[in-house]
């Protein structure tokens, strides 16, 4: 047998606006794991290597001991919004170094309000290089939360340098709030008017309230496995393959010419997105489904680009031909995005991870994408990690 990496078991709470549900993460954890382990029919007792995303640091032991004291090894993973993806990687190389089980999970309860981006404390900070572009090529406004402000200026530089409008964000943000209607564990269920998004309270132009992810409170959870392990167990039909993925950091690129877009994660997903196809033997014309870190509706559209969907500048082209949604070229963010489905910042890589598992399963219900066999997660941190991830159906 090689070492190619199945994921055979998916898990996740629904996203929880904070303060709206009485639950420490440890509770989460244990909601997603335990259905982690029931998709894949093996025990916790099983898992050979936990890893456990929080992007606050809550401790990877604290949120597993609740679900079993085995003596399993357990690493805490932080790296900022690719959290849960990074806990995803580490557990895949688990896999392909010998182990035959392993578990990814990733949760967060977090406080109400727009996130930090660490303005105004004393001594180094994590986006130091980005804010330091960003303000050197489009200033600075005290009064504005930093991160709308980032991708903000990301989407006003693709607008000044390429032409799109607010009109392509709004749609965006229109379309994922759309898809979310048919995602049970989404935080948000509404489906609102193009004008509904586009009259929405400005947070900082382009972007309106509507396309702007919510901070949430949740979990997911995933259990790997080696081929061997699915091959004895005889698990095909419901393994799915992550057959390429990769973390990039930023590059000198990141930061020529102080570009808002390279700031907030463009270059990043451009070089991840290579090393995964790549890796995975599959060119982005091949995939069907993306789950795509629409952590503001601007970081989508210009995410379009870094991953090989348009041309550079013609993103707001895909939006335009609607290539993005059911009927399209592709379909992104079926599960409703973040913007939608929420942002608990360590769950939102394992989220992505689970319904790409359900779509390429067939399994998705009212969701589904007609044929899918191969899917793309993007998930971005800041600071700066650009994760990509590609999957197979299993065969």
């Amino acid at each position: 047998m090689g070492n190619r990496v199945f994921v055979i078991g998916v898990g996740m709470t629904k996203f929880e606006k904070p303060e709206t549900k009485d639950w420490e993460y440890p509770d989460m954890a244990k909601e997603s794991v335990t259905n982690a382990l029931t998709d894949a029919g093996v025990a916790y007792g099983d898992i050979e290597q936990a890893y456990a995303g929080s992007a606050y640091a809550a401790m990877g032991q604290r949120a597993l001991y609740d679900v079993g004291l085995t003596g399993v090894p357990i690493m805490t993973v932080v790296n900022a919004c690719a959290t849960g993806s990074s806990a995803l990687f580490l557990a895949r190389q688990a896999v392909k170094a010998g182990c035959d089980l392993t578990l990814a999970v990733g949760y967060e309860k977090m406080s109400k309000g727009s996130l930090s981006a660490g303005t105004g404390k004393k001594g180094p900070g994590m986006l130091d290089y980005h804010l330091k572009a960003m303000i050197a090529g489009r200033g600075w406004e005290k009064d504005k939360a930093p991160m709308p402000q980032m991708f903000g200026n990301a989407g006003r530089e693709h607008m000044e340098r390429y032409g799109s409008t607010p009109d392509h964000y709004a749609w965006i943000g229109w379309k994922n709030h759309k898809h979310s209607v048919n995602n049970p564990y989404s935080q948000f269920r509404d489906e609102y008017s193009l004008e509904d998004v586009k009259n929405a309270t400005m947070i900082y132009d382009p972007l309106t309230k509507l396309q702007c992810s919510p901070t949430s409170d949740g979990s997911g959870a995933a259990v790997l496995a080696s081929e061997r392990f699915v091959d004895t167990h005889n698990l095909w039909d419901q393994a799915v393959e992550i057959a390429g993925h990769y973390i990039a950091t930023d590059v000198t690129a990141s930061f020529e010419g102080n570009s808002s877009i390279n700031a907030v994660g463009a270059q990043v997903a451009k070089l991840a997105a290579q090393r995964a196809l790549d890796e995975a033997q599959v060119g982005i014309e091949d995939v069907d489904v993306i789950e795509l870190h629409d952590c503001f509706s601007a970081n989508e559209l210009i995410t379009y680009e870094a991953l090989g969907m348009a041309a550079e500048g013609e993103a707001h082209k895909l939006v335009e031909n609607q290539d993005t949604t059911y009927g399209g070229r592709w379909v992104v963010n079926p599960s409703g995005g973040l913007i939608s489905k929420g942002h608990p910042i360590g769950a939102t890589g394992l989220a992505q991870c689970a319904e790409l598992t359900w779509q390429l399963r067939g399994k998705a219900d009212k969701r589904q994408v007609d044929g899918a066999t191969v899917g793309l997660q993007h998930n971005l941190g800041l600071g700066s990690a650009g994760a990509v991830a590609v999957y197979k159906k299993a065969s």
